[in-house]
């Protein structure tokens, strides 16, 4: 879609889908046509089925505290891709709501906090993913979305390290910048690979209750 269409204040919204009937788009899972749908098409969409697990880095204890949507693959791998350097802003919508609609109800959570990028990666990219499928699935549970991290340097991206540089790489790279809440947060990033960057977050939001949410892993 131009960029200037992803930009449209929301009360141009009606006008938004009349264009998104007319202009030729392909879905970014599969590449058919979309018509008035968003950034994925209902096939695609149907593909998302948000899944709990009990085994992570993050956590030693057996009991659930990981959502994905799956493994980095097929459609969810081009719709990673999609959002994180195609500059498709509006895959955060069902990629989001995917996440949200797995967000088991005991799992209670208070507040819904993303990585943060650096400053500078930010403005080259014009946004950070994971804050906007933070704050889609914020809207969706009916909590806030809170800015409480900052990256404080700028690191390597980390799929360029390898597995044992990794935790290393973003040692102190993070530091809280607002108040915990004193329920539970839920913590936000797009792909999960080894865990090292969710893990410095977590050193950084010390004293929080955390789940986290992933859109592939």
């Amino acid at each position: 879609m131009p960029c200037a269409l992803r930009h449209l204040p929301a009360g141009c919204l009606p006008m938004l889908n009349f264009l998104r009937a007319l202009l030729p788009r392909a879905c970014a899972g599969c590449g058919a046509q979309l018509g008035r749908e968003a950034g994925l098409c209902a096939a695609c969409r149907a593909q998302l089925h948000p899944q709990l697990e009990r085994h992570s880095p993050l956590q030693a204890e057996t009991e659930p505290h990981l959502l994905t949507l799956g493994r980095y693959k097929g459609v969810l791998r081009r719709s990673v891709r999609a959002l994180k350097y195609g500059g498709a802003r509006e895959m955060a919508r069902p990629l989001g709501q995917a996440l949200a609609a797995g967000v088991p109800a005991e799992w209670q959570i208070a507040a819904v906090v993303a990585v943060p990028l650096h400053g500078r990666r930010q403005r080259e990219r014009g946004y950070n993913q994971a804050e906007l499928l933070a704050q889609e699935i914020a809207a969706q549970l009916g909590v806030p979305y809170l800015s409480l991290l900052t990256r404080t340097r700028a690191t390597e991206q980390q799929a360029k390290r390898h597995a044992s540089e990794r935790a290393g790489n973003l040692k102190g790279a993070f530091r809280l910048s607002g108040t915990l809440p004193s329920g539970t947060v839920l913590l936000v990033d797009d792909v999960m690979t080894t865990g090292a960057t969710l893990l410095a977050c977590k050193e950084a939001l010390a004293g929080a209750k955390l789940k986290y949410a992933v859109v592939a892993r």
